[in-house]
């Protein structure tokens, strides 16, 4: 518990963060539940690999083409508002999934899921500026981000479970189930901090006086303030460093139970198994790697900017590990090297998903929070496709892994090079009218 002149903080934040956690959960089961049930599926309906690629990418379609839409309709409705209504959708869009009757039915329900959930992170993100200040924000970011990842280590066995023992239309039943009841808990319990009875005077004053992001619209227009920050370069260093990122992770997150199955020649529950390993490091690193350490470095007096981006750097040049998944055949070495690689990645994820809170001028988290998720989910999109191609081609995953650590060196370079220093863009002003001053 924090603590103010000997006065202890209540926190009554932390639990916010904790039920933006298990929304970010939730979600993604909804993602990964189609790349467990897909062995199923591709029997089912006689798929092949590229039919496959193109089931996983379906949902990063619209959810990659609504992000920017969604993140000035954040900016615009407020994260309460917009919250309620995508936690009902996703239970919704997965309880159609559950009921389809084939590749077209299937895939169209995805195409759902990613209208559904193209708000998700952005909302996070965006709540978690609100809720928590400067010195606290990597943990914070840290809990959703680390959901995303843990969500790997109990839904793909849960969903294994459901799919083995019911079959693969109870595995969405399931997600389907845990999306309407956190609808429910996010109806009940998030409000904005100045909106939220429970909130302590005294909490409220440390968050605030913390540098938390200032609640409310900007006052400009939503297009006028996506044309600013589209033209500003530290968005576009964030942006293309990001998409680096979602692309080695996309692709993991689709085809690594499917790799295991066909490569490794696993069953389905030995796969899931497997899976949860790396994904397991992963989210053990997000929590103390890119979020204890950096909070733990910058209250200890270290540059807040400088932090940041070392973690961000070392962790991608740590998702270069998997190159070496690309040498073996073994699957004790296979799942060492991706842990690697998943480990640094999740450990640059919670400062990639800190960063719009952080340099966004007033009003425009959400916004910035798009246009990053949106190009990050073009490549979330193309991954699963590119990777089907390739293995379809080569009955190999080694160059669909090869590509993914030449994408990540791109990255690199964009957050070195491009993004510059972590610091607040300047609060956009509208130019004024034609004839008046």
């Amino acid at each position: 518990m924090a603590s103010v002149a000997g006065n202890k903080i209540p926190n009554r934040r932390w639990g916010i963060g904790s039920l933006l956690g298990i929304g970010v959960l939730i979600n993604y089961i909804d993602r990964i539940s189609l790349s467990v049930a897909a062995p199923q599926i591709k029997d089912a309906f006689n798929l092949g690999p590229v039919e496959l690629g193109l089931l996983f990418s379906a949902f990063f379609w619209s959810y990659a083409l609504l992000q920017i839409p969604a993140g000035v309709i954040l900016d615009r409705f407020g994260v309460t508002r917009v919250g309620r209504w995508g936690a009902f959708c996703w239970g919704c869009a997965a309880t159609i999934t559950a009921f389809a009757s084939g590749f077209a039915g299937i895939f169209a329900a995805r195409v759902l899921l990613g209208i559904a959930e193209a708000p998700g992170f952005p909302v996070s993100s965006k709540a978690t500026g609100y809720w928590f200040p400067r010195n606290e924000r990597g943990l914070a970011t840290a809990i959703f981000d680390a959901a995303a990842k843990f969500s790997n280590v109990i839904g793909v066995p849960l969903v294994a479970f459901s799919v083995v023992m019911l079959g693969w239309r109870w595995g969405f039943a399931m997600t389907a189930a845990l999306s309407f009841l956190y609808f429910i808990a996010f109806f009940i319990v998030y409000r904005d901090p100045s909106q939220d009875t429970r909130l302590s005077p005294a909490e409220y004053s440390y968050i605030r006086d913390g540098g938390a992001t200032v609640e409310g619209p900007s006052g400009a227009s939503p297009m006028g303030m996506l044309g600013y920050l589209l033209r500003n370069v530290k968005v576009w260093g964030l942006t293309i460093g990001f998409c680096a990122y979602g692309y080695s992770f996309y692709l993991f997150l689709t085809w690594l139970p499917g790799y295991l199955v066909q490569t490794m020649h696993m069953s389905i529950l030995k796969s899931a198994g497997y899976s949860a390993i790396p994904w397991a490091v992963a989210t053990a690193t997000d929590l103390f790697v890119g979020g204890w350490l950096i909070d733990h470095l910058i209250s200890r007096g270290r540059d807040d900017s400088k932090v940041r981006k070392t973690v961000l750097v070392v962790g991608m040049l740590f998702g270069l590990a998997v190159f070496g998944a690309t040498q073996t055949t073994d699957p004790v070495w296979a799942i060492f090297w991706i842990s690697i690689a998943l480990g640094g990645l999740a450990s640059a994820a919670p400062v990639g998903w800190s960063l719009p809170s952080l340099i966004a001028p007033k009003g425009g988290v959400g916004t910035i929070g798009g246009i990053m998720n949106f190009a990050n989910n073009l490549m979330g999109a193309a991954a699963p496709i590119v990777t089907g191609f390739i293995v379809g081609a080569t009955n190999s995953f080694a160059n669909a892994f090869f590509v993914a650590g030449v994408i990540l060196v791109i990255g690199i370079i964009s957050f070195v090079f491009v993004l510059g220093k972590i610091e607040t863009i300047p609060d956009f002003v509208a130019a004024p009218a034609a004839g008046k001053i």
